[in-house]
């Protein structure tokens, strides 16, 4: 009985004129959960597919690469992955280029760069593939892809009887994250930069700017703070309509650079994959016959 009319006393003071209770902070509350369950999912897919956006090999060509007028390289990196590279003699010369291609490039799709940057600037060039990509065995990763640089630039300065800080250096996009990194661990002769960035996780928030990047990306690259300590000659080139890494980018990594042997060649309206026009050619060329020879420079 007890029970029987507390409920008929709680009936008795409501209204049928009184308004619904408010569910609204509830479901405002539940819709938040859901909606921060989604983003925590979307985050950690892509985390997941990090490698893949960073990394973008092209198909594997196994056919042989080489002919009479280059060599066909293998070589080791510091953890035993067997790599691969194409070597362009140039008997004559005593210039020696190590190029490091983009995440989208390898070897094969660079032979005819090769033959061209040896006709040009008259150099013995060396291009390799980094881990996973071409021949070369392994899976990318940031370290794994430094190691490869490294290992390359001593294979060339084994081969060309050098020191590896006498060697050029050049790297396009993510090439040049890894040039630079040789820089600024091995030295170099000369350094050479087209359309690079300043940090990759920072790029990648210019496009991803509603996901925390800059705390999730295992491969950051950050080339700014390692050009710090690289004080030899300096050839930057960007395009301003570079949609892939800002302008400003490749400035900010410019500006980093301590050195007072340095030239920025700015290309109007390029792309991030334009071919170079032929005024930076003529640079290229005007900024190599300026470096110091091999024998003058200092080792480290």
């Amino acid at each position: 009985m007890i029970g029987m009319e507390s409920e008929a006393a709680r009936s008795s003071t409501e209204s049928p004129n009184d308004p619904p209770r408010r569910t609204l902070p509830g479901k405002a509350k539940r819709a938040a959960r859901s909606l921060l369950v989604m983003y925590v999912g979307v985050c950690l897919a892509m985390m997941l597919l990090e490698r893949r956006l960073v990394y973008q090999p092209p198909p594997r060509r196994f056919a042989p690469l080489t002919s009479s007028s280059c060599e066909d390289v293998w070589f080791s990196a510091a953890d035993g992955t067997k790599l691969h590279g194409v070597f362009f003699p140039a008997p004559e010369s005593q210039t020696v280029v190590l190029y490091c291609h983009g995440n989208g490039e390898d070897v094969a799709q660079g032979l005819s760069l090769g033959n061209r940057l040896r006709s040009q600037l008259g150099a013995n060039v060396f291009l390799f593939d980094y881990r996973g990509y071409g021949r070369s065995e392994g899976t990318p990763d940031e370290d794994g892809v430094l190691q490869d640089g490294l290992a390359a630039q001593r294979w060339l300065a084994e081969r060309s009887q050098c020191r590896p800080d006498q060697i050029v250096l050049i790297g396009r996009s993510l090439g040049g994250g890894v040039a630079t990194n040789l820089a600024a661990r091995q030295g170099a002769r000369g350094l050479v930069l087209q359309n690079t960035f300043a940090d990759m996780s920072a790029t990648a928030a210019t496009h991803y700017p509603w996901l925390p990047v800059r705390w999730l990306m295992r491969n950051r690259y950050p080339s700014e703070q390692r050009i710090s300590t690289y004080q030899g000659p300096l050839l930057q080139s960007h395009g301003t309509a570079d949609r892939l890494v800002p302008y400003s980018h490749g400035r900010r990594l410019f500006d980093a650079c301590p050195s007072e042997d340095k030239q920025f060649f700015t290309i109007e309206g390029g792309g991030h994959n334009d071919p170079e026009p032929p005024e930076y050619e003529a640079a290229l060329q005007d900024w190599f016959d300026g470096l110091p020879t091999s024998t003058d420079v200092a080792e480290p």
